[in-house]
């Protein structure tokens, strides 16, 4: 069975839970107590997840995925490299239109409280930071739907198909 590599893997698994738990953060927010410092955390999650994205394309484009089994059918694999492609644009879009709303905001932005983070040359008033708000406003549902496409496909794969597309990245 081809797998991907260890890293590709631990990077996989890193970026899907700090996204699961980034999404409970951004949905939650206002319900969280305020001593936690939920938007400080979910905005330094954020900007985790987008370093492990770009650090993730380095290795993709440096490292073959294993191929698609052969009986596959083309649909089937069209549907898959189309949610891989949006699975990247959403783990770029959305850490960099949070970091661009926060960057027309008062406060300082930092990661995990150890050093500040940069930010971009915007007001709220321009139209990149309106633009900013509504996708991160509306892609997080774009990305629940998709996430429960891919674990839905993957468990499909996994017990009713009994092929090894889940086995090439657990483990």
């Amino acid at each position: 069975m081809a797998r991907y590599t260890s890293v590709a893997r631990a990077l996989h698994w890193a970026i899907a839970v700090l996204t699961l738990a980034n999404l409970f953060l951004g949905f939650a927010h206002d319900a969280l107590p305020k001593d936690w410092a939920v938007m400080p955390v979910h905005k330094s999650i954020g900007l985790t997840v987008l370093a492990l994205t770009l650090l993730r394309i380095v290795w993709r484009l440096t490292h073959r995925a294993p191929a698609l089994p052969a009986t596959m059918p083309g649909w089937e694999k069209g549907a898959a490299h189309l949610t891989h492609f949006a699975f990247y644009a959403l783990m770029l879009v959305l850490p960099l239109s949070g970091w661009i709303m926060s960057s027309a905001g008062p406060r300082p932005l930092n990661w995990f409280f150890l050093f500040d983070v940069p930010k971009f040359a915007v007001t709220k008033g321009d139209a990149i930071v309106g633009l900013s708000r509504g996708a991160h406003e509306l892609l997080p549902w774009l990305w629940v739907a998709l996430i429960l496409l891919h674990v839905g496909a993957a468990l499909r794969h996994h017990f009713i198909l009994k092929d090894d597309i889940l086995r090439r990245m657990i483990g």
